[in-house]
């Protein structure tokens, strides 16, 4: 497997092989790989007669559009740095990465406009700002329309006219160095501040060839796209994984369950990832049938734990087996994936279910709390080494040597190998509760809430306690039509957990807070 690889390289592969080829499904339209090149081309000259070049910040805050990906694309063939922001960010969030990225162009959804334009200060003010709307490339589904716009008094740009401008230019030809900076993906820091992970050319195109072969994607098959494209599992195994397959990407804007079952029936995608939220809806979802979800064959669930119980009852009801993965911004990607053709591995001791063997490339280390390293059924930290591996985060040395070590990256996740080298992770470092002394890992004591048959979703947390320091406090939503009380619920954990363990207060909620990547946010639920 080579390693001096790098995504415009990968793409213009893909091309070559097929510009006919359908790379991008939107709602009904298709775009080929041709169309994807020549409109990256123009989109690409359009930005160096603007002065954009070689490690140029290009900031977006989109939905998964084919704008993204095509902006995307472009600004790597030109050697620029991606700059993907959640579209859920206010006006201050938004700032903070402006502040810190400063983004040359900034690319945006018209109704994200008005309030990008507060959040430019003086000092990261873009060049160039574009609107990208969510229904030039299709009929978009009202189930998922956005707001309208509130339409910005600032001049913009528009991504459709730009590209009609400059259709059929080429830009000039630049050397891409696999070690130089791909993209800028964010992620919360220690000091509340985000912090962009670089995710280098090599790691991106790298990241897509190893979750294409643990994944089994064929050439030329279908990818269907959970987790959102400004997320990293999104650009990785989602994108480039498709990229190097020379496959297609089923695009739905946003996520929802009804309109991805309605996809998976239609266009029969064989591999997704995402996260267990997403899962769990679309197994809650009105239309899903065993008939239908069984033709997404390799589904692949990561970025959260994945309850043993929710991995059993989605292969009961569909007959297929929901894999597992474990990766991070840091990693570009997927680090750990369970084997496809061999059966899930659960800890006997304490129902976790494994998330697979390290892929080619990544070599782990389980630490203590001394750095040493620890045997097999010993609890550590995370550390991986890997040529997917981030160098550092953006403009933070402080942070970067804390995490990115000469040994390896410093992941903050503990977790325990089998004797086979299995991975089984036990929770966040920082999350872990400690009542009277106790360790108590929330992950164990949901995954004991989640074999219950009428949780659909379950959150474990630290609360202030006077007494103990801090006590376990469990917040849950129920499946549609499902019921149980709180006392039925304690005397079921009580059945299964130590005393220690047992949720001295559980809340049950209609839904449970999450980012747009579908993982839980604990930090929202705690006291």
């Amino acid at each position: 497997m080579t390693h001096d690889i790098t995504v415009t390289e990968m793409f213009a592969s893909a091309v070559a092989g097929g510009k006919d080829r359908p790379f991008l499904h939107y709602f009904g339209a298709v775009l080929s790989y041709g169309d994807v090149d020549c409109q990256s081309a123009a989109f690409a000259v359009a930005l160096q007669e603007r002065g954009f070049g070689r490690g140029d910040r290009f900031c977006v805050q989109t939905q998964s559009l084919p704008q993204f990906i095509i902006a995307m694309i472009a600004v790597w063939k030109i050697g620029g740095v991606f700059v993907p922001v959640n579209p859920m960010y206010r006006t201050r969030e938004l700032g903070l990465v402006l502040e810190d990225a400063e983004p040359r162009v900034f690319m945006a959804e018209p109704h994200l406009l008005a309030q990008a334009y507060d959040a430019f200060g003086d000092g990261h003010r873009p060049a160039w700002v574009i609107s990208a709307d969510s229904a030039d490339n299709g009929t978009l589904d009202p189930r998922v329309a956005p707001p309208i716009a509130e339409v910005p008094r600032q001049p913009f740009s528009d991504f459709c006219t730009i590209i009609e401008d400059f259709r059929g230019q080429a830009p000039d030809n630049v050397w891409i160095d696999p070690d130089s900076p791909a993209a800028l993906v964010y992620t919360s820091g220690t000091t509340g501040k985000p912090k962009g992970a670089i995710n280098t050319q090599r790691g991106l195109a790298l990241g897509g060839i190893l979750a294409c072969s643990a994944q089994g994607l064929a050439h030329h098959g279908v990818v269907l796209t959970l987790a959102p494209l400004f997320h990293v599992s999104g650009v990785v195994m989602t994108v480039t994984m498709a990229i190097h397959a020379a496959a297609s990407v089923v695009l739905s804007y946003r996520f929802h369950p009804d309109i991805i079952v309605e996809a998976i029936n239609r266009l029969s995608p064989s591999v997704a990832a995402g996260s267990i939220t997403a899962f769990i809806a679309i197994m809650n979802a009105s239309n899903a049938s065993a008939e239908v979800i069984a033709k997404l064959t390799t589904p692949m669930s990561g970025g959260a734990p994945v309850p043993a119980a929710v991995a059993d009852d989605y292969e009961r009801r569909f007959g297929v087996a929901l894999r597992t993965g474990y990766g991070l911004t840091e990693t570009t990607g997927a680090a750990f994936m369970e084997p496809l053709r061999e059966p899930r591995r659960v800890d006997r001791a304490t129902g976790t279910l494994s998330v697979g063997r390290i892929l080619p490339t990544f070599t782990a280390r389980l630490v203590d709390e001394k750095g040493v390293e620890v045997g097999a059924g010993e609890a550590g930290e995370v550390v991986i080494s890997g040529p997917c591996v981030s160098p550092g985060y953006w403009r933070k040395p402080e942070e970067t040597a804390m995490s990115m070590r000469p040994d390896g990256f410093y992941t903050g996740d503990i977790g325990f190998f089998d004797d086979d080298r299995w991975l089984y992770l036990i929770d966040r470092k920082k999350d872990v509760i400690i009542a009277g002394g106790y360790k108590i890992w929330p992950r164990e004591v949901e995954d004991v809430i989640y074999s219950h048959p009428a949780i659909r979703e379950a959150a474990v947390v630290g609360a202030k306690d006077a007494y103990r320091g801090e006590t376990v406090k469990a917040i849950v939503s129920l499946k549609p039509g499902a019921a149980v009380t709180i006392e039925a619920l304690g005397t079921f954990c009580r059945e299964r957990l130590a005393a220690y363990k047992v949720p001295r207060e559980i809340v049950i909620i209609a839904e449970l807070p999450k980012n747009l990547s579908g993982k839980i946010l604990r930090r929202e639920l705690r006291d």
